[in-house]
């Protein structure tokens, strides 16, 4: 395609998907944007919209039986893991950030990660051959997990824990332990009157009267949305201390409202006290090409739709996840937790270092595929999602993994090209933003 021309479907998929939010808040699009342009990769995590419209435009005869119809991640790149601390109080590294989450093709999320890792291993200088070794290290781990699953009769029985890890991923778990609630608490919070309450900063902001009462009452609704299973006492836990708006998210949430809620907590002790994000949810970008209609249904707005794929896909969910709505607009609503370090890639440089690596994240992925199936606590995918994806490489796995590899790098090259041509239109003043 000429570049003018890829500029044109650049520009114009970008409009299209956040055309609302710029409106709305056009200095967070511009650091948004500004972001986007410091390099290829900070690029292709802000552009999910621009991978799907390209990749549904495609032909693709891998997902089949089922597998074409699968609740995905949708925006599966090397830095969206990390750790957390999971309902039964392990600490865990899995895949996070649930918010582009949808139904479709599992292919989807393999290829998005494949031209990640091409486009990371791109920038750490890392020769074609060692990049396509890695990106087939990563789906021969992913086939060789969704085999254990064939196998097996739980889908819920792989964890990256502490007892489990090597190398980078241990370091992030060992970090997230060594992490303590009173100090998040003291970073957000001050003392007054024996009571925490926010501090202000630049990325919060004191409520009306109106709004504030607003926001409560979405609060109170979120509570029914706790699975029972999951529910701590009401009466102590969920007393409500302080609420602000809040701003200052990533590449992926600019113009998305906002909101702190702090809690009591699990006990009146002052270190105990939990903070929760209440934050608008995404129109997923995947969404955006193809039918909807059933997803559609499925859901009452885009926070319960979040909500519940981040349940399917991840065994152990936060136990203080749900959903509310504002002016019936969706929100999700989740725990701000000490405990959370994402995968550090700056000093992960060498092959060596990054095959251990990229082992960890195919099973990672391949879990969240297979535990979202029947067996999870939704019925929009009801089927046995390891065997579908099995069926659909049954006999050319090694076939699959050279496909995957020869796509993860030519779409990183494609990646490269697209940023150069975004960098230029946004100087230009192209975007819908000026760059000044």
């Amino acid at each position: 395609m000429a570049p003018a021309n890829r500029t044109a479907v650049i520009v114009d998929t970008l409009r299209d998907a956040f055309a609302p939010l710029m409106r709305a808040d056009p200095v967070a699009f511009r650091a948004k944007y500004r972001k986007m342009a410091r390099d290829p990769h900070a690029f292709y995590r802000g552009t999910a919209c621009l991978f799907f419209h390209d990749v549904t435009g495609e032909s693709d005869d891998w997902a089949a039986h089922g597998a074409e119809r699968i609740w995905i991640h949708g925006d599966l790149h090397v830095e969206n893991f990390g750790t957390y601390l999971n309902s039964d109080g392990r600490l865990v590294f899995d895949i996070n950030d649930f918010d582009e989450a949808y139904v479709g093709r599992f292919t989807w999320d393999l290829q998005r990660f494949a031209a990640s890792l091409a486009l990371v291993g791109w920038q750490k200088a890392l020769p074609e051959d060692a990049i396509r070794k890695l990106i087939s290290r990563y789906a021969r781990s992913y086939l060789a997990q969704v085999n254990h699953y064939v196998a097996s009769d739980s889908d819920d029985d792989f964890e990256i824990r502490l007892d489990k890890a090597d190398g980078p991923v241990l370091t992030a778990l060992v970090e997230a332990r060594q992490m303590r609630r009173a100090d998040l608490l003291d970073g957000m919070t001050h003392m007054q009157a024996g009571r925490r309450r926010f501090t202000e900063d630049g990325s919060t902001r004191r409520l009306k009267k109106d709004e504030r009462a607003t926001v409560v009452a979405a609060f109170r609704a979120y509570l029914d949305t706790i699975p029972d299973s999951k529910r701590f006492d009401r009466d102590l836990f969920y007393e409500l201390r302080d609420v602000v708006g809040k701003s200052g998210f990533g590449i992926g949430s600019a113009g998305l409202p906002a909101y702190n809620v702090l809690v009591e907590g699990y006990s009146q002790a002052l270190d105990n006290d939990v903070v929760l994000s209440m934050k608008q949810a995404n129109v997923p970008a995947l969404s955006r090409f193809v039918d909807t209609s059933e997803v559609d249904a499925y859901f009452e707005h885009e926070g319960h739709r979040t909500v519940v794929s981040q349940r399917a896909l991840q065994v152990h969910t936060d136990p203080l996840l749900g959903h509310t709505s504002i002016d019936g607009v969706g929100y999700v609503v989740s725990e701000v937790s000490p405990y959370e370090v994402d995968l550090d890639w700056s000093e992960i440089n060498e092959p060596d270092d990054m095959r251990s690596v990229v082992d960890l994240l195919g099973r990672a992925t391949a879990k969240i595929h297979c535990a979202s199936d029947e067996d999870s606590q939704q019925d929009l995918v009801d089927f046995d999602v390891e065997a579908a994806i099995a069926a659909s490489v049954d006999g050319r796995r090694n076939e699959f993994v050279t496909w995957l590899g020869d796509w993860g790098i030519a779409y990183a090259e494609r990646v490269r090209q697209d940023h150069a041509l975004f960098v230029d239109a946004f100087r230009e003043g192209q975007v819908g933003i000026a760059a000044t």
